[in-house]
C-alpha cells in the first residue's frame, strides 16, 4: 500500500482570506492545510463545473437578449 504523498507547495492567499482560514483552524485545532484539504473535497465538483478561460469563444461571450438583431 502506497503511503501518503506530502510534498510541499506554496499557495497564496489575500491577507483577509488567510486570516479567516487560520481563525476557522484555531477554532477546530487542526492544520492550515487540514482545513484547505476539506473545503477543496466540498468544494470541488462546484470548482469544475466553471467554464475554462480557452473554453469561452466569441459566440457566447454575446448577449443571447442580441441574437437575431441586426
Amino acid at each position: 500500500m502506497a503511503g501518503t504523498d506530502k510534498r510541499k507547495q506554496s499557495l497564496y492567499f489575500p491577507e483577509e482570506m488567510l486570516k479567516e482560514i487560520q481563525e476557522e483552524a484555531n477554532r477546530q485545532d487542526r492544520s492550515l492545510s487540514w482545513v484547505v484539504q476539506q473545503a477543496w473535497k466540498i468544494a470541488r465538483d462546484r470548482i469544475k463545473s466553471f467554464p475554462a478561460v480557452n473554453d469561452v469563444t466569441g459566440d457566447e461571450r454575446q448577449d443571447p437578449r442580441e441574437e437575431g438583431r441586426s
